[in-house]
């Protein structure tokens, strides 16, 4: 390989997007014809090799870029960018296993709109139309499973009242003249006042 498809070679890999013939000329500082050249011997080159990259041409110039058989590692490898609301909505989607998108904004709030379509732009999120709704359900794709790389979830069973709506026997309740304004008189008092 010529000293100038390596500078070629350089240039495209710092860059890491596809760039013009004059592009990459300005970057070498030579000029389009010997550029042309160079790419031509990078591209035959890279062609012969047993190499994960390629150099390709798209309507956007030339590109150093990952060969398509070996995509699937970056899913694996490259930590998936997404916002702790987005993770929140992706959550409650999966405890669920299934849930009406409706439903899924009363939970969530207005927000979830937002989060459910980069969900489904990433593929962990399918929606399918509910007969004579207008609400969609949503679910979880294959994706989701491998990324996570589990199988199933746990089905979480639902809730007859709230956590904090627990009743107690009148025996186990505290009484109702504890002095809970010192809670370093009575600590046991403050931890119980303080669990939700």
């Amino acid at each position: 390989m010529s000293a100038l498809s390596a500078k070629v070679e350089a240039i495209l890999y710092l860059k890491g997007q596809a760039l013009t013939i004059a592009q990459i000329a300005e970057y070498a500082g030579c000029d389009r014809e010997a550029v042309e050249e160079a790419l031509l011997e990078l591209m035959d080159d890279y062609n012969h090799r047993d190499s994960a990259l390629e150099v390709i041409e798209t309507a956007d110039g030339y590109s150093l870029q990952l060969r398509t058989a070996f995509q699937g590692l970056v899913e694996q490898l490259i930590p998936l960018d997404l916002g702790v609301g987005t993770l929140r909505t992706l959550a409650a989607i999966a405890l669920k296993g299934s849930i009406l998108q409706t439903e899924l904004v009363e939970l969530r709030g207005s927000g979830a709109y937002q989060h459910v379509q980069e969900l489904v732009e990433k593929g962990f999120v399918r929606k399918r139309r509910v007969a004579d709704s207008r609400s969609v359900r949503l679910l979880l794709t294959d994706k989701f499973f491998r990324y996570f790389q589990t199988e199933s979830l746990p089905q979480i069973p639902a809730l007859s009242s709230p956590p904090d709506a627990v009743t107690e026997s009148p025996a186990h309740q505290a009484p109702e003249t504890t002095a809970i304004a010192d809670p370093q008189v009575n600590p046991a008092v403050d931890a119980a006042a303080s669990s939700p």
